[in-house]
């Protein structure tokens, strides 16, 4: 069996380190309801009522809610659902989907 040289640990050391976290961040507007945000978060994230109505009221008081913290493929991924879910049918000013942005954990 080979014995791997400094250089060839290093090699894989890079390969298995772990990549950089980002959170993707829901902010806050007046053109979505509460069980607009609900309904979202269950199709994108998979969050129960509660943990929907956690979210909802958490990005209502202070402006932003913290949904998921991952790579930055999937953020990116779980950020482009948010956007493409759309405006609020129960609102009739709503005029597109809720903003999501991404920050580094």
């Amino acid at each position: 069996m080979p014995v791997a040289t400094p250089d060839l640990r290093e090699q894989e050391a890079a390969r298995t380190a772990l990549a950089p976290l980002y959170n993707v961040v829901l902010l806050d507007d007046d053109d979505h309801t509460y069980e607009y945000v609900i309904r979202m978060l269950a199709a994108v994230f998979g969050f129960d009522a509660d943990k929907g109505m956690a979210h909802a009221r958490d990005v209502d008081q202070n402006g932003r809610t913290v949904l998921l913290t991952t790579t930055l493929e999937h953020a990116e991924l779980k950020q482009q659902q948010v956007h493409a879910f759309g405006p609020d049918p129960l609102l009739a000013r709503s005029q597109g989907p809720m903003h999501a942005i991404l920050e580094p954990a």
